[in-house]
């Protein structure tokens, strides 16, 4: 079962008597798992002893599904708000598909953006959040993905939903998408509803109220992640302008591939050909030579941020590769986060 097949499976887009089987026989596999998270979460909740505290302020930004919900644009932005607060600031993941010895993809994409920017790559972020601490002599802890990382103490705990598809299909794994139940909000300081531009505003105020039934004491904000420019591996850039009336070759190898796909439908280019791979794919000879086939077809080829760092090509069957790099765009709560944020920096300086 492919990432494709099981997205269309879960969601009930596919249809038949075989997609409802398979569906019954999923949904039988959550309960096992529900069980896992359950005991999981009980055991941080009713053992103080068993979440380490590190000496500096930490900011963790997870979610609660699988899948893309926007993670990387908001490290970036909140890593250069306090960047530019003058806070020395760490990043700390699990480097999640990195092969052994090398950092993954997310890893890449982020030195590239923000060089002064340390990032260590650890199943063990404890460890990894005290060398940062010990050795680079970090003044605060940016944890990627680490709402479900509970050993790590934080004093920010923000949390993203995907507006189009925010609570999972209301199923957690393998039925649906959701990493912990709905009510595991409870535990987020601020939950931002990001791709919020993609939703109608009924639909907002739906999923505002669902989230804040869970986490009546959270801050929301809301989000859209705006295209921002065209990119090359050797730092060439474009403006999106260029892609107006373009015929592309597009390909992706991300956790919401539909989400990059609308996005480059509304700067009016073309898609002569589309391309999806699994999220965090490493890619072959043999896929690069398909996607050069593609490119037959168009004028350019282009992909995300995440997947250039992995391709570093600056051509791609005779045509330029570009990638389309992402920012994130408040639409609301931009200032009220960053009141929070402001605090965490006069801790992270008063410490020193």
């Amino acid at each position: 079962m492919n990432e494709q097949f099981f997205h269309q499976l879960v969601s009930g887009k596919r249809r038949g008597p075989a997609a409802a089987l398979l569906r019954a026989g999923l949904w039988g596999g959550q309960w096992p798992y529900r069980a896992a998270v359950s005991l999981r979460n009980r055991r941080f909740d009713k053992d103080s002893d068993a979440v380490a505290r590190v000496s500096v302020p930490v900011i963790s930004i997870g979610n609660l599904t699988v899948g893309g919900t926007g993670k990387t644009p908001m490290v970036k932005w909140v890593a250069r708000y306090l960047r530019e607060a003058a806070v020395r600031v760490a990043i700390v993941s699990r480097g999640y598909g990195a092969e052994q010895g090398a950092v993954n993809d997310e890893a890449i994409e982020l030195e590239q953006s923000l060089p002064d920017v340390p990032h260590l790559q650890d199943p063990d972020r404890v460890a990894s959040a005290r060398i940062a601490i010990e050795e680079l002599e970090t003044q605060l802890i940016l944890m990627d993905d680490g709402f479900q990382h509970r050993r790590l103490g934080r004093d920010l705990d923000i949390v993203l939903l995907d507006a189009t598809c925010p609570f999972g299909h209301g199923h957690l794994l393998p039925r649906g998408l959701l990493r912990e139940p709905v009510g595991s909000l409870r535990r987020a300081d601020v939950i931002c509803l990001t791709r919020a531009d993609l939703v109608d505003e009924s639909e907002r105020r739906a999923i505002k109220a669902t989230a804040l039934k869970q986490a009546p004491q959270a801050l929301w904000c809301e989000a859209t992640h705006a295209p921002q420019r065209l990119i090359s591996s050797e730092g060439r850039e474009q403006t999106l302008a260029t892609l107006d009336g373009t015929r592309v070759a597009a390909f992706c190898g991300i956790g919401n591939p539909a989400a990059f796909r609308r996005t480059l439908e509304s700067l009016g280019c073309k898609l002569a050909a589309w391309r999806e791979f699994p999220d965090h794919h490493r890619y072959t000879r043999e896929d690069i030579d398909q996607v050069a086939v593609d490119a037959a077809g168009a004028d350019l080829v282009v992909c995300t941020h995440k997947d250039l760092a992995k391709v570093q090509s600056e051509i791609l069957g005779n045509r330029p590769l570009w990638a389309l790099e992402i920012a994130m765009q408040w639409l609301s709560g931009e200032q009220q986060l960053a009141e929070r944020l402001n605090l965490l920096a006069q801790q992270a300086a008063a410490a020193e």
